[in-house]
């Protein structure tokens, strides 16, 4: 019965299709009223992502006690409502960014490298910044 059920189902969908081909012979040949895409967005990259007006991004410098720049240090940030956590890894010069944070969410960053761990920083939901700076500076005693 079951089986019988779903052959009618597909039967039906396909005589609808079929129908509306007829009606409309030239509906995928016929021009596009509006452009795939408008021509401001064309040659947008992805690093535009922090221009979106409904995100903000972080960024800073992981340094060591000997205020050098630390190449292969894991910045972690901790999205205080989900939970969720996303990691970087520095470069030589010791940067670190995160793209796409949402204005409305409190979210917790630190850095470790080896033995030693930054502080724990937050940036705030009331911290109203586009493109915030948080620098991190590692010490062996955390």
């Amino acid at each position: 019965m079951r089986r019988r059920g779903w052959l009618a189902l597909v039967l039906l969908g396909s005589m609808a299709a079929a129908a509306w081909a007829q009606q409309n012979p030239n509906r995928d040949v016929q021009e596009r009223k509006e452009p795939l895409f408008r021509p401001e967005e064309r040659g947008k990259k992805k690093k535009d992502k922090d221009e979106d007006a409904n995100t903000r991004a972080l960024g800073g410098v992981v340094r060591n006690e000997g205020d050098e720049a630390v190449d292969g240090a894991v910045v972690q940030l901790k999205d205080t409502k989900t939970l969720r956590v996303r990691s970087y890894i520095t470069k030589a010069d010791g940067q670190y960014r995160f793209y796409g944070l949402s204005p409305n969410v409190d979210y917790e960053v630190r850095a470790t490298f080896k033995e030693t761990s930054s502080d724990t920083k937050t940036l705030s939901l009331f911290d109203s910044r586009k493109q915030a700076v948080i620098n991190l500076k590692l010490d062996k005693k955390n």
